[in-house]
């Protein structure tokens, strides 16, 4: 089936689905969008997604719905592109909607897959790793920021030709790779959210301020040491983030000159994206709640199943799950929680 016949919904009209959605409706697919509310739905229909940034300048009407109750046709394909913390209720929402073999396609932040294919079966998720990113400036103003790609992939089997053609649509926001070995890719962005989304989340800096500091560093080594012994019980095998970061090679050796290399890496991934903005801390700038659950709260989880001990991932989600219930304030000060003591030298 090609996916030009299909009519496409998208769920979440936030940076990354409206912008998503306006390069498809652009591109000649017949799109339709929900938001939560009402008056965005409005100036969406009436007025349009203002596109702005890497990608450059459109300005892109569609038609909009406030709630997928209002959708009047059923759907072989739905983008879900929520916050990992709306996903279930939004899933549920799309159960009368998505025809019986049809597939809802997953951009999440962290590792959702399985509680959405506890909702909807697993043979109708398709997962999708965001490697670019975007910000919304305000409701209908979107603005991509940086460059990158998507990464297609079936749950537990290989791609197949209805998934190429999934991936020849979504090639007209970013390129896209297909793979067979999703929960590889997943896990992988996984491990760079638990550092620079909770470590933004918990600080309230910038990364390149944040990365210029070596307790940090230490705390941003020791998050993906633990991410990756938890994998390996798990029997994941970590992709390589970006195509370029390869974690087992990033954690290999114990010297002097390996933590050199390590720290090192860190100030200059630092650098290239230091004004890059913890998506974790502008939902909770948005009076919205972070998805830490579904990032370092997955390995702490995991953790406790395998029986690991991994008391950084716990100390970091611990406490932005303080700072989400409104029991700590966000500070740098976070990090001189005794917790973290070990990692001052």
């Amino acid at each position: 089936m090609e996916t030009k016949e299909l009519s496409i919904l998208v769920i979440g009209a936030g940076a990354i689905g409206g912008i998503t959605a306006a390069f498809l409706k652009k591109n000649g697919y017949d799109v339709e969008i929900v938001t939560k509310y009402s008056n965005y739905a409005a100036l969406i229909s009436e007025q349009g997604l203002e596109i702005t940034g890497v990608c450059g300048n459109m300005n892109v009407k569609m038609p909009a719905y406030a709630s997928v109750a209002e959708v009047k046709k059923k759907k072989y394909l739905i983008i879900l592109a929520t916050k990992a913390t709306d996903m279930i209720e939004a899933a549920k929402s799309l159960l009368p909607i998505l025809e019986e073999d049809g597939y809802v396609i997953s951009i999440q932040n962290g590792i959702c897959i399985d509680d959405l294919a506890q909702v909807l079966g697993r043979k109708r998720v398709i997962g999708c790793i965001t490697g670019w990113g975007a910000t919304m400036n305000s409701q209908g103003k979107l603005t991509m920021t940086s460059i990158g790609d998507f990464v297609l992939g079936y749950p537990d089997r290989a791609p197949d030709d209805f998934l190429k053609s999934v991936g020849k649509m979504l090639s007209s926001v970013v390129p896209v790779k297909l793979t067979g070995n999703l929960m590889g890719h997943l896990y992988a962005k996984l491990i760079i959210n638990s550092c620079v989304t909770s470590l933004g989340v918990i600080c309230g800096l910038g990364l390149g301020k944040i990365l210029k500091i070596s307790k940090v560093r230490r705390i941003f080594v020791e998050i993906i040491r633990e991410a990756i012994l938890v994998a390996d019980k798990m029997n994941i095998r970590i992709e390589k983030f970006g195509d370029k970061l390869d974690f087992y090679k990033f954690l290999k050796g114990n010297n002097m000159i390996a933590n050199l290399r390590r720290h090192l890496f860190i100030v200059l991934f630092g650098f290239k994206y230091r004004k890059l903005k913890s998506s974790g801390l502008q939902s909770l700038e948005r009076g919205k709640g972070t998805e830490v659950e579904y990032q370092n709260g997955y390995i702490v989880k995991n953790a406790d199943i395998l029986g690991i001990d991994v008391p950084v991932n716990r100390a970091v989600l611990n406490i932005i799950r303080e700072i989400d219930r409104g029991k700590r304030k966000i500070s740098f000060d976070n990090f001189n929680d005794p917790i973290f003591d070990s990692f001052n030298n």
